[in-house]
């Protein structure tokens, strides 16, 4: 920067605010849960790194290198907000916003795996910023209420709504997705489980032969026909049934 006629003063101001920006962006983006989740590209990384780059060892900067808020949230409960940046940890209101931002986003994303369930726990989400924007739950109240959601959110095993035989992701989903009918789901999770085809999904003869040959039967058995499609979408979700 000398060389290009900068003065010592001017390359330390310029130098400061790159820091001071950098900080910002990323509390901007952890705060309205805008990151790019980079641990599905770690093990390509890793192995470039240690192909072609001689480095010492890393220093570990952030807990959200390794976990998302939310998952800090389900680990460490309200211990995981000692982790976030000092501007955020010191504003209630900037913590609280980060917290809401973050947990709709995984609702978001998690919902087409079971749209029921994380409709129930968005409505779950908004009542408790409904409570806290009208100041009438006590701060350390509504942290002890957002971390339970947070693990409901992302532990839906950890609810004690569902009966012993609905263990697994898949009937959770079938579950909460055709009224609750714990006969209905059982026999459906067996169909689909015996009767679909490997590599189904994407295959066009395959995911129609699952869809009208394997559970529409079951559906029409159970006197629910008009579940078909959006219950074969919830399905197409399910890692169980890959």
């Amino acid at each position: 920067m000398e060389e290009a006629g900068y003065k010592p003063k001017e390359i330390e101001n310029i130098k400061n605010d790159l820091k001071h920006f950098e900080s910002v962006r990323k509390e901007i983006q952890l705060a309205s849960g805008d990151w790019v989740d980079l641990k599905q590209y770690e093990p390509a990384m890793r192995h470039l790194i240690d192909s072609y780059i001689a480095a010492e060892e890393s220093e570990k900067v952030s807990a959200f290198d390794d976990f998302s808020l939310v998952e800090l949230l389900v680990k460490d409960g309200k211990g995981a907000l000692d982790k976030l940046p000092d501007n955020i940890k010191k504003n209630k209101e900037a913590m609280a916003e980060t917290i809401e931002n973050n947990l709709r986003k995984v609702i978001i994303e998690e919902s087409p795996t079971n749209p029921i369930y994380y409709e129930k726990m968005s409505v779950l989400l908004d009542e408790l910023i409904k409570l806290r924007n009208e100041e009438t739950a006590e701060y350390e109240k509504y942290l002890e209420e957002i971390v339970k959601l947070a693990v409901k959110v992302k532990k839906p095993e950890t609810s004690k709504e569902y009966p012993s035989n609905i263990n697994t992701q898949a009937k959770r989903a079938l579950y909460d997705n055709l009224d609750k009918d714990e006969p209905l789901t059982i026999a459906m999770d067996s169909a689909v489980i015996n009767g679909k085809y490997d590599d189904w999904e994407g295959t066009l003869s395959k995911e129609k032969h699952l869809k009208n040959k394997v559970v529409k039967p079951v559906l029409e058995e159970y006197k629910k026909p008009e579940k078909l499609d959006p219950i074969f979408e919830v399905i197409k979700q399910q890692k169980e049934y890959k």
